[in-house]
């Protein structure tokens, strides 16, 4: 997973997308990464992952981070081109 686009799933902290820069244990920094806050337009992650949205309107992904420390890592999926447009696509959420 090393140096790919991926969505990263965590114990308590949610959801990530970005670049995988490393990897120790259950402990993974990524760059340019987005949490990925509320999403629609795709019935899973894996399916965000691989197709991305549908209706990115609905979608609320904050801005991207240069860097990110997320601690108890439970998953990590492989991030498509195509889903990775369609998360780059979704404006930046602000409230």
């Amino acid at each position: 997973m090393l140096n790919r686009y991926c969505m990263v799933r965590t114990k308590d902290a949610g959801v990530f997308a970005g670049t995988v820069k490393s990897l120790e244990g259950q402990t993974a920094v990524l760059t340019n990464a987005r949490r990925i806050w509320y999403w629609s337009g795709a019935a899973s992650l894996s399916q965000l992952a691989t197709n991305g949205t549908s209706d990115p309107k609905k979608c609320k992904f904050p801005v991207a981070v240069d860097e990110v420390m997320l601690m108890e890592v439970i998953e990590i999926i492989p991030i498509s081109d195509d889903a990775k447009q369609s998360i780059a696509d979704v404006p930046v959420w602000k409230q």
